[in-house]
């Protein structure tokens, strides 16, 4: 079913006393039987996942067999999962799976990023870095494709087109975790040029109660998806980075969850203790600052989160908005709650 109705208002931005911007969105909660628990706006809302794909995607690091051959550590298969900001420590990982698989950088065809960042990207020009395909965000994902590839033994060329087989498993993957066919994921190019999928947020929130949740999944699969928490959990700097919502959220909810941004105002969590998956999506696409305020409102409308881990993620609920001369103007915060059932 394809939802076609109005996005709701999730976060106002105010200017002294007046409402300036809003931004609209929807989400659902989903249980792992695919039954819709909370909602707000369209519950079947069509759209990319983006990187929020990338957790469900490393599962075929598994299914081919890669793991077994390369024994990943947590901390890459974390930068696998990761849109990271391409400070030195992810970049000295993702130089050491290259080495592991026996890869060169060039095999990385990602292309060359400043940082996705804004603050470290200003610090990487000031400084001069050199930016190479290790700076790039999705260069963990793009390992682990290649590992994948080696693994089952196919051709690396045009490791990033949808036709081929290693991309024909990660959809096959998708599908099966989304529990969506195929044919009704609809097929784009990233901005790192593999394959994107579109589905409605319904199936996203699904993906990640059962990644989250996976006793009732093949025992391959549920491996895959129990180890694939464990390391985002051990390593959350790798999922962003310094100061980052992804790394901050898994690092201060003491393993209950784990959490994904996508670009374009896409955020997917799987929370283990509630069996549930969350799907949040901005409808203009702001991730720098409707995001994160959406998310903590329906993490805290779940009750999930207990007061110390509030406090600790305080920060992410309601920002300020700041003028050039750093003085408080107004707010940045969420403006709604979730509805029960649908």
């Amino acid at each position: 079913m394809e939802g076609s109705s109005l996005s709701e208002p999730l976060v106002r931005v105010s200017r002294g006393p007046v409402v300036e911007s809003i931004h609209r969105g929807d989400a659902v909660v989903v249980n792992t039987s695919g039954e819709i628990l909370y909602f707000i706006g369209d519950p079947y809302k069509y759209t990319y996942i983006r990187s929020a794909a990338k957790p469900l995607q490393t599962i075929n690091v598994f299914l081919s067999g890669a793991q077994n051959k390369f024994e990943f550590t947590d901390e890459e298969l974390s930068i696998m999962c990761a849109s990271h900001y391409g400070e030195d420590f992810h970049k000295k990982v993702i130089e050491n799976m290259l080495e592991k698989i026996g890869l060169k950088m060039e095999d990385l065809n990602c292309g060359k990023t400043l940082s996705i960042k804004p603050e470290y990207a200003q610090i990487q020009l000031k400084e001069n870095h050199i930016i190479n395909q290790a700076n790039n965000d999705c260069s963990g994902k793009h390992c682990g494709i290649l590992a994948s590839c080696i693994a089952k033994g196919y051709d690396l060329g045009g490791y990033t087109e949808d036709k081929h087989p290693v991309e024909q498993d990660i959809l096959k993957v998708i599908s099966m975790m989304c529990e969506i066919e195929p044919e009704d994921i609809k097929l784009g190019v990233d901005g790192c040029s593999v394959p994107v999928h579109a589905m409605p947020i319904y199936n996203m929130a699904l993906g990640y109660a059962k990644l989250a949740n996976p006793n009732s999944l093949e025992k391959n699969v549920k491996e895959g998806c129990e180890k694939i928490f464990t390391a985002m959990n051990n390593a959350p700097e790798m999922v962003a980075g310094t100061g980052g919502f992804c790394t901050e959220l898994i690092k201060n909810t003491n393993g209950k969850l784990i959490g994904k941004l996508g670009a374009e105002g896409v955020f997917c969590i799987g929370v283990k203790e509630k069996g549930i998956g969350l799907a949040v999506k901005i409808e203009d696409g702001n991730y720098y600052r409707a995001i994160n305020p959406a998310v903590m409102r329906c993490l805290e409308d779940l009750e999930i989160l207990d007061n110390e881990e509030l406090e600790k993620l305080s920060r992410f609920i309601s920002q300020k908005n700041i003028n050039n001369l750093g003085t408080e103007v107004g707010q940045i915060e969420p403006c709604f709650h979730l509805k029960k059932e649908y």
